[in-house]
């Protein structure tokens, strides 16, 4: 079994989109699983208390959900579900070394994620987008072969000649890039499954400008505190959301972790 034990399933609105999925991945995710189509989707991992992002170097994912499989899991199956994987520069700053793709995350669901990749008519990976406002990034890391880069003309001009040939660099915006603009980018392009694992701020921005569909996010049984000046940061930080409702989509169980899916209210403040 790719997970033992697999996830319950708790609660799941009926009116869901469900794939075609390998029954390894039924048994593993206690259920099918599926997105509409065009849709922009977010995946998190906090703890109880809401933090999501320590501020170290370190990825701090791993440390808030302890190295959970089934955190684990659920993240390589969202990511065998998308044509396209948006980050931005402040995470990958932080994930040394790391390929956004299923596999990658979780090697022993690897041959299933690869079956429902071409069972969704998906390339073998996702395409990787990065966007940086300041071009400030090491193009050396191994998640851009390959990938997209949104920047700003100023740092297109910081990213000339140090991008290998493989990376595509697109400049939207004189000194700055917008999510609005990144997002019609892709849908352009044809990109109907995107999913976001950008941090808290990138969130927050995406919230604001409605572009975001879905959530999902592990609730981890730990407790991390927050101090003055502490540089810890909830789900969605740096900007008021003017109390952007959620409307519950499913809950899971792994143990003590909870996994839950909410569907954003587009016609929200």
């Amino acid at each position: 079994m790719i997970l033992d034990p697999p996830l319950t399933t708790l609660f799941e609105d009926s009116a869901l989109p469900r794939h075609e999925l390998p029954p390894a991945l039924v048994d593993a995710y206690g259920g099918a699983i599926g997105f509409p189509r065009p849709c922009v989707y977010a995946n998190f991992v906090a703890s109880v208390d809401g933090v999501v992002a320590l501020p170290d170097a370190t990825e701090s994912g791993h440390l808030i959900s302890k190295s959970s499989r089934a955190d684990r899991f659920v993240m390589g199956l969202l990511r065998a579900c998308a044509d396209t994987i948006v980050i931005g520069a402040g995470t990958f700053r932080k994930t040394h070394g790391a390929l956004f793709r299923a596999e990658a995350i979780y090697p022993e669901g690897a041959a299933a994620f690869a079956e429902l990749r071409a069972r969704l008519g998906l390339a073998p990976t996702p395409r990787f987008v990065l966007v940086t406002r300041s071009g400030s990034v090491d193009t050396a890391e191994p998640a851009l072969d390959g990938a997209l880069l949104v920047t700003s003309r100023a740092g297109e001009q910081s990213l000339r000649g140090r991008v290998a040939a493989t990376t595509e660099v697109v400049a939207l915006g004189a000194d700055t890039v917008l999510l609005a603009d990144v997002m019609a980018l892709l849908k352009k392009q044809g990109r109907t499954a995107i999913l976001t694992e950008g941090g808290p701020s990138f969130f927050a921005e995406a919230v604001r400008a409605k572009l975001v569909d879905e959530l999902f996010v592990t609730t981890s049984p730990s407790l991390f505190g927050r101090y003055a000046n502490d540089r810890r940061k909830s789900l969605a930080a740096g900007l008021d959301l003017g109390g952007v409702p959620l409307d519950l989509l499913g809950v899971k169980r792994h143990g003590s972790y909870l996994f839950l899916r909410y569907a954003l209210t587009r016609s929200s403040p």
